[in-house]
């Protein structure tokens, strides 16, 4: 396997993939321009989730040594077939109504989709992120979070989703933000996942970490952001050097959060949502089939 920069046109050649190939997984197909097939920005999350007809649901998930039960909201695909399993790791902000929407979409391109609050039974009256006043109670809340109960909660959400009699028993991760730095790290930590996407997190950058990775890796980065993008090359460089797989592509004017925000950077945004996510959609079909 190889590391290699994902170019704008190699983007847009799986972008076209995707809809050729979108009726053999028993997905909704995307629209002319994939416009219908992108997750909301955060201001239409809950009409979205409103109007799915898709069959979503919470549910407590065991996580031995976590200290309680890890609340999940669960979306299935209409399929005929067994789907693989993509957990959406949240923003630093918590299990919010665009995460939620998130995995809705990825229910209607055909996965079933395992949201999992990394807050559960951590907020005010034993509740998850909903129990937090605001959204600075809950940004302090998630950077508390230590990296060995995030592993153990993601694993046990996994361990769920595969269980499960609509499974394929393949499971994949997509983070977002903190969630995308999670993610990486989820591939560091699980060698028994089928792949995992980054979106704008920080990467590891320890070689003895990076040498752990045996699942493919994908990377979504705003140009504008250069907090997350230096961190980029030092793990590229290893895991090139290692002959692992970590495609990436840095959307050009685009800030952090684009996927959330594609009403962004003067239009920069929504053209790497526009980009991003249809190649994520392929790239999970491609490793979780």
């Amino acid at each position: 396997m190889t590391a290699m920069k994902r170019t704008p046109h190699l983007t847009a050649l799986l972008s076209a993939l995707l809809l050729l190939t979108a009726s053999s997984y028993g997905a909704e197909p995307a629209a002319a321009g994939g416009k219908s097939s992108l997750p909301p920005n955060e201001g239409g999350a809950k009409a979205a989730l409103e109007k799915s007809p898709r069959h979503g649901e919470w549910v407590d998930i065991q996580a031995p040594g976590t200290g309680g039960p890890l609340k999940a909201y669960v979306v299935y695909p209409e399929r005929k077939d067994n789907a693989p399993v993509v957990i959406v790791i949240q923003e630093i902000f918590g299990l919010t109504d665009w995460i939620r929407s998130v995995a809705d979409q990825l229910a209607a391109e055909g996965f079933i989709a395992v949201a999992p609050d990394m807050l559960s039974g951590m907020g005010p009256g034993g509740k998850g992120t909903e129990g937090y006043a605001s959204r600075d109670d809950v940004t302090r809340a998630v950077r508390e979070l230590k990296a060995p109960d995030v592993m153990a909660k993601l694993d046990a959400a996994k361990a769920y989703g595969e269980k499960l009699p609509s499974s394929n028993h393949k499971t994949a991760v997509v983070g977002f933000c903190w969630g995308g730095g999670m993610s990486f790290s989820y591939a560091v930590h699980q060698p028994d996942l089928a792949a995992a996407v980054v979106y704008y997190g920080t990467n590891p950058s320890k070689p003895e970490d990076l040498m752990k990775i045996k699942a493919p890796v994908m990377g979504h980065y705003g140009g504008n952001d250069n907090r997350v993008n230096s961190t980029i090359d030092p793990a590229a460089n290893e895991l090139k050097k290692e002959g692992k797989t970590y495609v990436y592509t840095i959307h050009e004017g685009a800030g952090h959060g684009f996927l959330r925000q594609q009403d962004g950077q003067n239009g920069a945004n929504m053209k790497a949502t526009e980009a991003a996510w249809p190649a994520t959609v392929q790239f999970l079909r491609e490793h979780a089939k």
